[in-house]
């Protein structure tokens, strides 16, 4: 049996400056599921996006999601893109067994946690006040580069990488330290500032956008600390959950993130286009 992409709309051009098109999924002819490809908003259209794969449930488990991947990584190819981009959810654990089987790379995953009714006391000698102005302009520089190299040491080129944090501070921060919904947080111990925390408290969910220990203050639980104001912040806020994004490999914070009961709900992947 073969098994092709048949277009069913014209290539799109969007108004964020992508392309994108939507695809059935046939077997002889016969649609069995839908693929839309695009390039990517932030990374340009060098990079493409497989936006929703579907195979329809007769059938699932005959490799038809197999060859319509590979069959769009074809069409991207084409477009002239050199990297595609995939996120798919946690549950079910199947579209991250396809997409790695193909030689997806897993950058990043996104976690959450339900707060419970009680909020977390911090340990013993352990506060936590405001991040003051003069704090957080450094901190901003110092974040911004952080984040721009997780995403070099990921695989994607220096110039995008920078130009997505430089876009994604922009986006989030259009009032700086003030920006509504956002808390900016310096946790000290025994006095002395060992780490900070940035966290956005909008609508039900909270969002830890970016938490550190200072090096010198690192392994001693202050990494735990943090996170536990992240969470009596939330729910002073009257979130419900609090999520994250933890990028592939650094292996303390997934631990810390496990043992504090953080599940995963999605997985964003990268593959080059040789």
């Amino acid at each position: 049996m073969t098994t092709t992409l048949r277009p069913v709309e014209p290539l799109q051009q969007n108004p964020d400056g992508t392309r994108s098109r939507r695809y059935q999924v046939c077997v002889n002819g016969r649609p069995v599921g839908a693929v839309h490809l695009g390039t990517h908003p932030v990374f340009g259209a060098g990079v493409a996006r497989l936006m929703n794969l579907r195979i329809d449930e007769p059938d699932r488990r005959r490799g038809r999601g197999t060859v319509a991947v590979l069959a769009a990584e074809e069409v991207a190819r084409g477009w002239g893109c050199r990297r595609m981009e995939v996120t798919v959810p946690a549950d079910p654990p199947a579209a991250l067994g396809l997409a790695t089987a193909l030689g997806y790379v897993v950058r990043n995953r996104n976690m959450e946690k339900a707060l419970g009714p009680t909020p977390p006391a911090l340990p013993a000698g352990s506060a936590a006040r405001p991040m003051t102005e003069d704090e957080f302009g450094p901190w901003l520089v110092r974040g911004r580069e952080d984040y721009a190299q997780d995403w070099i040491r990921r695989g994607v080129p220096e110039a995008e990488a920078r130009a997505k944090a430089a876009d994604d501070h922009a986006a989030l921060l259009p009032d700086g330290r003030t920006t509504e919904g956002m808390v900016f947080s310096v946790l000290e111990h025994g006095g002395t500032p060992v780490g900070t925390l940035w966290l956005s408290v909008r609508g039900e969910r909270a969002y830890v956008f970016d938490v550190e220990t200072h090096a010198a203050h690192r392994g001693r639980g202050h990494g735990r600390t943090l996170m536990l104001l992240a969470e009596a912040q939330a729910a002073a806020a009257g979130n419900r959950a609090v999520g994250l994004n933890v990028f592939a490999g650094n292996t303390p914070a997934e631990r810390l993130y496990d043992s504090l009961g953080y599940g995963p709900t999605r997985y964003s992947l990268y593959k080059p286009l040789l």
